[in-house]
């Protein structure tokens, strides 16, 4: 390939797989390849090719499957973004790779350069340490009627442990003095509410650290508001790629953002920005967020000296006013340059630190802490006591608990029907707007023990009497506590 003809690795060079992607994306790498070799990066280029060609050439992830031996090899990959094909039938690469590989932990630091780069928050410095596998990312979705479709929120115990331990460790290793967690666990109190209790039991482990944990609504307006209070946030997977953008963009810029995907086999570099095919080929695009990026690849591999010449060089450059197209302000910047212009100009500036900005030191005797593991727990004691139907009906309520009524025995009763959460059985309410898609859920009866024989003849009496049920949820408890949630209204 030509883009990797100026690569000229020595003996002990780190191997690192490479992808150019798409759209911008063979531009920036360029660039940002010229930067990090310039400043004495000792790396072994592997590339792969990935994205657009990838998917049209019939692989529906995005990724070929020799390219899997590859990232198994050298257990780091340094990405430029790609594009997706609209439509149905392609998954996102992105969450493959992290799900295939296990990177659980997706850091994003999102910081101020001010004022030579506009933002209305001069004091931020965040880093968002967000969940990387689970949540609604599992994108296990289902139409279950005409109306209704459901995507499932998937928490794991050990997903939390991991994730809190990596936001701890990260904030100790960085000198830094608090970790916030944002869930949503006043209504979703089983799976966000799983995320915060693993997150105080696990606080409590730090007590040097500073922690607390807020409601994500009100957090994140108090991020947009004053970002300066926040030093780490960790949060579940959706929360922090939303969260992740919106803090980047109004620190100064999504293009200046990079992002770490660290599991405990391999991890992944990548701007947080896509591929931008309209700019590409215009020398116009700014190489920042993955120049970044391959900072804290260096820093992963141990290469932290070349790190610090070009962090320090790359905030000398900004400093200078030297600033693409996306970042430029009349009054604040002293030149607009392209691509490889201000790629040149980084290079330019290896071995100078910023004066007005801070500089950054790495250090270089600091050990990488242990990618954290769940720890094995007992199994608890798990008890059936019911089961949630789901049944596609465009009937009335009344009828509908009847014919559900039916189906029960003399050791189980039906007690509640729900619609899109909302308990519309018994004493439901009249203005209670209602799809065709309804939960009905069926409890032992006092001192009655539920199994799954009892299940097996429940939905056999329901099929006879020509219930359409689409689904089922078994309910139990686990250690004597409720596995499951209220309707709303109970």
């Amino acid at each position: 390939m030509a883009q990797l003809q100026e690569v000229s690795a020595k003996e002990d060079a780190v191997p690192v797989t490479l992808a150019f992607g798409d759209g911008i994306g063979p531009e920036i790498m360029r660039a940002s390849l010229k930067v990090l070799l310039a400043a004495g990066a000792n790396i072994s280029i592997e590339p792969i090719d990935i994205g657009e060609r990838a998917y049209l050439a019939g692989n529906t992830a995005g990724i070929e499957p020799r390219a899997w031996d590859s990232l198994r090899r050298t257990k780091v990959f340094y990405k430029a973004p790609i594009t997706t094909p609209q439509g149905g039938g392609f998954k996102s690469l992105n969450v493959t790779v992290r799900k295939s590989l296990g990177l659980f932990a997706n850091v994003r630091p999102c910081a101020a350069y001010a004022p030579f780069v506009a933002t209305k928050h001069p004091a931020m410095d965040v880093v968002i340490v967000r969940e990387n596998e689970e949540d609604l990312y599992a994108g296990i979705e289902h139409r279950q009627t005409d109306e209704v479709y459901q995507c499932l929120k998937l928490i794991s115990r050990p997903g939390c442990e991991k994730i809190v331990r990596y936001a701890f460790e990260y904030a100790k290793t960085q000198d830094r003095k608090k970790v916030t967690c944002f869930t949503k666990d006043n209504i979703m109190k089983l799976t966000d509410g799983l995320f915060h209790k693993v997150f105080d039991e696990i606080a409590a482990e730090y007590p040097e650290i500073e922690n607390e944990h807020w409601i994500v609504d009100i957090g994140a307006a108090k991020l947009a508001d004053t970002p300066e209070v926040f030093d780490v946030l960790v949060m579940p997977n959706l929360y922090g790629d939303v969260l992740s953008d919106i803090a980047a963009q109004i620190a100064g810029s999504v293009g200046l953002a990079p992002s770490a995907n660290i599991g405990e086999h391999c991890a992944m570099f990548e701007a947080i920005h896509g591929s931008a095919p309209r700019r590409a080929g215009q020398d116009v695009a700014n190489p920042s967020g993955l120049l970044l990026a391959g900072v804290m690849m260096m820093v992963h591999i141990g290469q932290r000296e070349v790190a610090e010449r070009v962090h320090n060089a790359w905030l000398k450059a900004i400093e200078d006013g030297i600033h693409t197209y996306d970042i430029f302000k009349d009054g604040i910047s002293a030149q607009k340059v392209g691509t490889m212009a201000f790629t040149d100009a980084v290079i330019a500036r290896l071995g100078e630190k910023p004066t007005s900005l801070q500089p950054v030191s790495y250090n270089t005797n600091a050990k990488p802490f242990v990618v954290p593991q769940a720890t094995k727990r007992p199994r608890a004691k798990k008890v059936l006591v019911g089961i949630d139907v789901f049944v596609h009906s465009n009937g009335d309520v009344e009828q509908l608990a009847t014919d559900m009524q039916k189906a029960a025995n003399h050791l189980y009763e039906l007690s509640m029907i729900t619609n899109r959460g909302v308990k519309v059985w018994p004493d439901g309410l009249p203005e209670t707007f209602c799809t065709d898609h309804w939960r009905c859920r069926y409890l032992a009866k006092p001192e009655k023990q539920f199994n799954k024989a009892m299940i097996v003849e429940l939905l056999k009496n329901l099929a006879s009497d020509g219930v359409d049920f689409i689904k089922t949820e078994h309910l139990f408890t686990f250690d004597g506590e409720a596995g499951y949630s209220l309707g709303q209204g109970q």
